[in-house]
Formats: C-alpha cells, structure tokens, sequence
C-alpha cells in the first residue's frame, strides 16, 4: 500500500579508517514512493546505496525493512529481501555473456545435473528486457567490448530480474542516450504506480526535480535536508548541496560559432563495421565539435574510430595532412581521447595518482638516455592535481579510492598536462556533481581559447548545445544534420532530427 514505510534508517553510520563516509544518517522512504538522493561528489551516497544494497555493512545504526530488522551480508542477501542496485561503475562480467550476467549468483535456477541450460537462462533473461521494455543486446555475446549503454541495460535488466520492492540506481541516467532515458523514467513512474519505491542518485537537478516526489541532500556524510520535488527549485538544491549560493550559468554565454578557418582534422568516409558508415567532417582549430544521437546512432563509435582504438572499414583521418592510423600515432601527435567508461577504458584505477596523470606524457618525460626522472613524474602530478583542486591524500593514493568527479579530473586533466593539438571527450561530465561539471566546462572553453580543436560527444543535449559551436546529429550511424550555433541551436529541433 503506497504510504506505508518500507525502508527506515536509523542512526546509521559508516567510516573507511579516519574517514566518515556516513555520519548518524536517519532515512525514511515510503512505499510508491520515488526519492532522490543527491550531493557533491564524496559527499556518502553511493556509499549509503551500497549498506543497503548489501554491498557494505554499517559500522553501527540499523536498518528495517517493512518493519521488520534489516541487515544484508551480500547483495544476494538483499535480492531475497527484494532489494537491488545498479551501480554507478559497471557491473557485469566482461568474459561472460550478456545473458548469464543477467542471472550472476543465481545461474543454479537453469541448472540440471551441474549443467546450465543456456537456452532457458537466455529466455529466462529475454522475458526481463520484454517486461521492462529495455533494449535488449545479444544475449550469448560476450560482454566485453560492448557499449557502456548496452551493459548499464544488462545491469538494470539483472536488478529488475529479482522482481524488487525497492530499485536502488546510482548514476544510471548519465550512462544512457536519449531514448533509454526516456525508457527509464517510464520504468521509475510504472514502479510508482505498482506501489515499488526507488531510490535515485543523479547529479542532474533538473532531471531529479522531475522524475522525483522527494530528495534528500547528503553533505559530508550527513543528511543535509529532505525536500519534496514540487516544491522545491534547482537553486535551492544547489544551496543544500554545497551551503551557499551557486553561480548558475555553466555553460558559453556566447550564441554563435567561433573558430578559425584553419582545419586541424579531415575525417573523410569513415566507416567502422556494424557501427557508423561514411562518416566525414572537419574540426578547426579552436573549435568545439558535438555529436549527439539516440542509442544506436554510433555517436561514441566516431571517437574511437578517430583516435584508431576501432579497425576502419574504409575512409581516412588527417589530422594536419597526416594520416592517423592507430592510437599510438594519435598519442605522438598530441591527440588526447577522453572515454566515457574511464575506468575500464581510460584510467589504471588500481594505480597511483601520479601515474596516471603522467602516463600520456612518459615520451615527453625522458630524459636524453630514454630513463624516466621519478623527480620530474612527482613534479608534474603535483602540479596537475593542484591545478585542477583533486581532492585526495597526495599523488600516490590509489585512484579507486577517489570519488567519480576527481577521478574525471585527473582523466581529462592528465590531457591538458600535454600541448595538444585535438581533444577527443566522450560524455567529460558523467557521472560528477555540479560544481566539477562546472570546473570541466571552464577547461573546455581554456581549450578553445588556447586554440585545442575538440570534439564533444554526449549524450546530455543541454550539454553539446551549451557547448559546441557546431552540432553534427547522427542516426543509424550516419551523419543526418549539421547545426550551427545560433537561433536554431535548440533541444527541440535536435530532437526532431534525431527521432
């Protein structure tokens, strides 16, 4: 019955050595109800997901569920209590298929004699994506190499494989393109209906404000306060969040395009194998370049393609006249490539700071002999974490101790540590609070100002049109249109074009 308390905190509390995490955090979400979770990056929220998801265990408080005492020792745990999470880093199996990851933990269901019936799990896991109306990948393909979008889609299929009473999402919806965002709030608005809570972790005030009936602000591990949606503005979410007034304008102020005549790059029929076909287009210098597209438009492919991390079916990429044909060319020509999966595809997340913030300038780095200066590494990790204000104990902790938004700093930072000539971001801004998304648009504009042609990729239209001097929409992995910064610079006529 909507109304009733389903989930109640109390006293909960949680450190990591001298660290609180969660400080005496009382909590209370209501059956059919829809709350937003929301602060600045390392503020406790993911890390209040995962205690009740199963994935921490308090240090002390105490949790109920229904009414009755709740505390998980594993996530299968709180999968029979009908609790389950999509986390905010991926989740699945990268040398498994798409369908076992849907059941991981719980394969012994399609078992017979110690043998898995791969033909009933994938029904078993097509029936989820039926249900849930997700776009369903291939589901006897391995996971490894997919899309991030295809394995967030995975990920949601296998929390909502255990029919919750209570779906717990962490940074889902800036994984997700247009479309598959919209799938999702009609999901998030069906668990209303159906009397299933939520709760929701996303770093998008406007979208919380819409798709929400409450949220609650962590600051420092506390609760800061719980609003209702309706009645609440983005500016006095903000002003929970960071406790004082936030300047609201990230983005250009300016409403036309400006760049040199100068081309820095030529991309001339590029065509990538079931992904994107005779894609061509120029970047000048000075320019920021967007693309934006549904799921399946081949948007993220275009980055890879460029800097050579995908095998060209056919076409050629000239940056200056010169041919780019892998992505260790493209690193010796001062090309830098921003990922939007960084942790598997961008960062070494189990080393230190300092070498991934000097790993693309180690050729830069030698010395006369071709040794390495640790002097001269130390120096530049220290200067590029002071520059860009990277919460953390120093330059050798381990980057999987850092929160997601001074992870991206030093993932797009370590770039502007060399004198580039192209930069390449795919989604800069996934995955981190509002004041670092607002730190990663002022470097973009450093970059156009220093002359850095860019190519944004996003799936955030705000973004690209608050950014780009050019848009490039793409569908079915075609480039459809070109829109130039101006009056019909508009989400509306954007998507009119993508759909």
């Amino acid at each position: 019955m909507t109304g009733e308390t389903l989930l109640e905190i109390r006293g909960l509390n949680k450190h990591f050595g001298p660290t609180y995490a969660n400080k005496n955090i009382d909590f209370t979400v209501n059956r059919g109800e829809i709350r937003g979770l929301i602060g600045e990056n390392g503020s406790g929220k993911s890390t209040l997901l995962s205690q009740i998801a199963g994935l921490y265990r308090c240090d002390s408080g105490e949790m109920t569920v229904s009414g009755e005492k709740y505390d998980p020792h594993s996530p299968l745990d709180a999968n029979k209590h009908k609790i389950s999470m999509v986390m905010q880093e991926l989740g699945v199996i990268g040398n498994l298929p798409a369908g076992v990851n849907v059941f991981l933990g719980r394969t012994g269901q399609f078992s017979k004699g110690g043998i898995i019936s791969l033909k009933k799990l994938n029904r078993a896991a097509a029936e989820q994506f039926e249900k849930w109306n997700l776009n369903m990948p291939p589901l006897d393909r391995m996971t490894d190499g997919m899309m991030i979008e295809s394995r967030k889609m995975i990920e949601l299929a296998r929390a909502l494989s255990v029919d919750p009473e209570l779906l717990l999402l962490d940074e889902v919806t800036q994984s997700l393109s247009l479309n598959n965002r919209r799938g999702l709030y009609e999901l998030i608005n069906k668990f209303r209906e159906q009397g299933r809570s939520v709760i929701v972790i996303t770093h998008d005030i406007e979208e919380m404000l819409e798709i929400t009936d409450t949220i609650t602000v962590l600051r420092d591990g506390e609760v800061g306060g719980t609003v209702k949606s309706a009645e609440s503005t983005s500016d006095e979410i903000r002003m929970m969040m960071v406790g004082r007034e936030v300047s609201g304008d990230y983005y250009r102020a300016d409403m036309a395009p400006d760049y040199s005549d100068k081309v820095v790059l030529k991309v001339d029929g590029v065509s990538v194998e079931g992904e994107i076909s005779d894609v061509s287009f120029e970047v000048h210098e000075g320019e920021i370049l967007g693309f934006c597209g549904l799921s399946d438009s081949g948007i993220h492919s275009v980055g890879k393609a460029v800097y050579g991390l995908s095998r060209r079916a056919s076409g050629h990429v000239l940056l200056e006249g010169t041919e780019i044909k892998s992505a260790q060319q493209a690193l010796r020509s001062n090309i830098g490539y921003v990922p939007k999966d960084r942790d598997n595809e961008a960062l070494m997340i189990h080393a230190n700071i300092r070498d991934n913030f000097v790993l693309p300038s180690v050729e830069e780095l030698k010395g006369p002999l071709g040794f390495l200066s640790p002097k001269k590494l130390s120096r530049l990790a220290g200067e590029m974490k002071d520059k860009l204000s990277v919460k953390c104990t120093g330059i050798y902790q381990a980057m999987d101790a850092l929160s997601g938004g001074n992870k991206q700093k030093v993932n797009f930072g370590r770039w502007l540590a060399k004198d580039l000539k192209l930069l390449i971001l795919d989604c800069p801004t996934r995955g981190v609070d509002v004041g670092v998304k607002a730190y990663i648009y002022s470097l973009m504009k450093e970059a156009k100002k220093n002359k850095i042609a860019t190519i944004l990729i996003s799936d955030e239209l705000t973004e690209v049109l608050g950014m780009a001097d050019r848009l490039m929409v793409m569908k079915d992995g075609k480039v459809t249109r070109e829109i130039l910064r101006g009056d019909k610079f508009t989400e509306q006529a954007v998507i009119e074009v993508m759909i």
